[in-house]
């Protein structure tokens, strides 16, 4: 039986207002370990696109509708998740609203760029924002 990692998607989501003010990007606070923040993301299922399975992923953690703008990248480092490799596809996105936690999330809030807390972020997600910042 042939093994490989784990795919999944995570979304760096940009919040605007009606007037198209950027307010910030959404956070949210896991209800599983290993507990912190992080981007709102999860895994590709079987017969979904990636794309699919972020738009499908966003909606079921933060209740939001989003629109990919575009790829951010690919992280595939075999330590970056702690339960195992996953290899993760970065988007990023535009939404607009107020995100709510809902499935694995148990909050999701919106955080404005100079306030986001890398310290409480898990997995290698610091490390895709200051990619992200960078940019």
């Amino acid at each position: 039986m042939i093994k490989t990692p784990f795919v999944a998607v995570d979304g760096i989501i940009k919040i605007f207002d009606k007037d198209e003010n950027f307010k910030g990007i959404v956070l949210i606070e896991r209800k599983n370990p290993p507990y912190g923040l992080a981007l709102p993301g999860g895994f590709v299922d079987i017969g979904e696109t990636t794309e699919e399975a972020l738009i499908r992923e966003m909606k079921e953690e933060t209740d939001l509708d989003v629109i990919i703008t575009k790829l951010h990248g690919v992280y595939s480092k075999p330590d970056r998740d702690p339960r195992f490799h996953t290899v993760s596809i970065v988007y990023i996105c535009k939404a607009y609203g107020e995100p709510k936690g809902k499935d694995d999330a148990k909050k999701a809030s919106i955080y404005k760029l100079e306030e986001i807390p890398f310290e409480k972020l898990v997995f290698d997600h610091g490390k895709i924002l200051k990619d992200f910042l960078e940019r």
